[in-house]
């Protein structure tokens, strides 16, 4: 298959890159490099440094004529898009539209869409775990843009025919992470906690989150870009709830160290508890995450030690 992976030097671009090579298919990233970077990507795939914004990213992948498109390219900061609506916006809304045109117009098999938890805004614990069918009431303008995004990607089936598969991940969280995105609070930590250094959680520490390994979420695209169950949302995710307490413990049990915690203010868009039912994913693309927790902080804080 030959395939297009927007935002594929960033961090998880990086853990799809490597599966989708590995598994025989042709490969090109589609990056700014703005928090990407091209020495994350393993040698075999083609580079273009193209901004999605631009719009002369849509002659050139209708001339590459792709089987498919994974779209990961995205502004992922809660703080920026409550800073800078505008800029979220065109990131994540304008720039999607103009690769959802490429698709279109040279006849891409599928899209695949990289959406997000945050949708689903604060939901009632009667409500957890988070189904696909939950009403979605964003907390933040990076939440909402994706939200619209999911509902372009539909209008592009009906008016198009353009078939899509959109997917509302869970906190992501790996090697190669940066210390931006929904996941970033587990870059940041383990960072800390590889040189030594004490944190700081926002809140109590008793917000909760989904974690769910990079590597997880690779195996869940390439599942999506396999499966016939298409023009569908499925949450990724692990189906476990961990706060942010308790993902201190489980880092000072693989450091044996005493990990130093203060605490600050609760901040703006913050959701206080998330995790999300993965079965429609279990059930529908054959997947289901490999990685339990613990080995993957133990990996994470393994690549940070050694960075």
């Amino acid at each position: 298959m030959k395939v297009l992976v927007t935002g594929g030097a960033g961090f998880i671009g990086s853990h799809l890159v490597r599966q989708l090579l590995a598994a025989g298919n042709e490969v090109t990233v589609l990056d700014n490099v703005s928090t990407g970077d091209w020495g994350h990507l393993p040698a075999g795939c083609e580079e273009w440094e193209m901004d999605i914004r631009s719009q002369e990213i849509i002659p050139r992948i209708m001339k590459a004529r792709f089987d498919a498109i994974v779209h990961l390219a995205a502004q992922t900061m809660v703080n920026v898009s409550i800073d800078d609506p505008a800029f979220d916006a065109m990131q994540n809304v304008v720039g999607t539209v103009n690769v959802l045109e490429a698709a279109r117009k040279s006849e891409v098999g599928r899209v695949i869409f990289a959406s997000t938890a945050a949708g689903y805004g604060d939901v009632a614990e009667t409500e957890l775990p988070i189904k696909e069918q939950q009403a979605l009431q964003p907390m933040s303008f990076y939440g909402l843009s994706k939200v619209t995004v999911e509902k372009y990607l539909a209008m592009y089936k009906e008016v198009f025919g353009l078939d899509y598969v959109a997917l509302r991940f869970a906190n992501v969280y790996g090697e190669r992470q940066g210390d931006t995105g929904e996941g970033g609070v587990i870059s940041i930590f383990a960072k800390r906690v590889a040189a030594g250094k004490g944190i700081t959680i926002y809140g109590n520490g008793e917000q909760t989150r989904d974690f769910i390994y990079a590597g997880d979420i690779a195996a869940g695209i390439c599942a999506a870009l396999e499966t016939e169950n298409v023009n569908a949302v499925y949450n990724l995710s692990t189906s476990t709830e961990t706060s942010l307490n308790e993902l201190v413990k489980i880092m000072e049990d693989i450091t044996w160290k005493k990990v130093d915690v203060s605490y600050g203010a609760v901040r703006t868009g913050d959701i206080r508890r998330s995790v999300l039912d993965n079965s429609m994913a279990v059930q529908n693309l054959g997947w289901k995450p490999q990685t339990s927790l613990k080995k993957g902080l133990k990996n994470t804080i393994g690549y940070f030690k050694g960075a």
